[in-house]
């Protein structure tokens, strides 16, 4: 199980990284912040980039606010810290 700080960005042209927000990869999805769409898509984009099932992936801390605190299911703290480092380059 990792654990998984994300800036978001709702209302994207699309989803996916952009880079980092401090030391937090910041994360666009294209989804609006209105009824859980953007959670669901936060969601959705994690369990693909890290190839994990959608089901594998919560918000633990978070819900209502930008900063978002993610639980993974099926990988360590190294993979996805490997994962974000080809996917947006070093901190």
């Amino acid at each position: 199980m990792a654990r998984l700080t994300v800036r978001v960005q709702p209302n994207a042209r699309r989803s996916g990284f952009t880079g980092w927000y401090g030391e937090h990869p910041r994360l666009a999805v294209a989804a609006p912040p209105v009824g859980g769409a953007a959670n669901d898509e936060v969601c959705k984009v994690i369990a693909a980039e890290f190839g994990v099932r959608r089901r594998d992936v919560r918000v633990v801390v978070g819900g209502a606010s930008r900063t978002k605190h993610l639980q993974i299911d099926g990988v360590t703290d190294r993979e996805v810290s490997d994962g974000l480092e080809r996917l947006i380059g070093p901190r």
